[in-house]
């Protein structure tokens, strides 16, 4: 359990870094191409598509920063319906049904940046091909996979959050 614990805590921390990183970059891009039309009277032809790119980053890594904050929207409705001493074992289930459901998208992910790939289709304004970033896809639905499987395996891991799963009485 504790090399989990280590092997999450370095994936939050290289997800919460990279997306910092993508908003710092966005901002940059954006602060460059307001100066550049107030000095210029024209933008940065550029900085749409790259302000694009770091938010589609912070977008996808902000998965990985709500898996680990505990801060999923979840249904919560049917949370009441069981007695309380169900309760570790819906929460693995919880757990391995996200973990399943994010393998899907994983999966799906994979698939369309393959065809992308094989297609060969490059961004219209920069030029570049898209399917190398559109690998952040199946990698951060990979990492929530792997992140809600070992909740699942061990429910000491995952983060309590306001949205945690709660049985009714006794």
């Amino acid at each position: 359990m504790a090399r989990a614990e280590r092997l999450l805590g370095m994936i939050a921390r290289a997800e919460r870094l990279v997306a910092c990183l993508a908003f710092l970059l966005l901002v940059a891009v954006v602060f460059l191409d307001v100066v550049s039309r107030e000095l210029t009277s024209t933008g940065l032809h550029w900085a749409l598509q790259i302000g694009v790119y770091a938010n589609f980053i912070m977008v996808m890594l902000g998965i990985g920063v709500a898996s680990a904050g505990g801060a999923h929207l979840r249904p919560q409705f049917a949370d009441r319906w069981l007695p309380r001493r169900f309760e570790p074992v819906v929460v693995r289930l919880q757990e391995a049904v996200t973990s399943l459901f994010f393998l899907g998208f994983a999966l799906v992910g994979a698939a369309v940046v393959e065809e992308t790939r094989l297609l060969g289709e490059r961004a219209p304004v920069l030029g570049n091909l898209i399917w190398p970033l559109q690998g952040l896809i199946p990698a951060v639905f990979l990492l929530a996979t792997i992140r809600h499987g070992l909740y699942a395996a061990w429910p000491g891991l995952r983060p309590r959050s306001a949205g945690a799963f709660s049985a009714g009485a006794d």
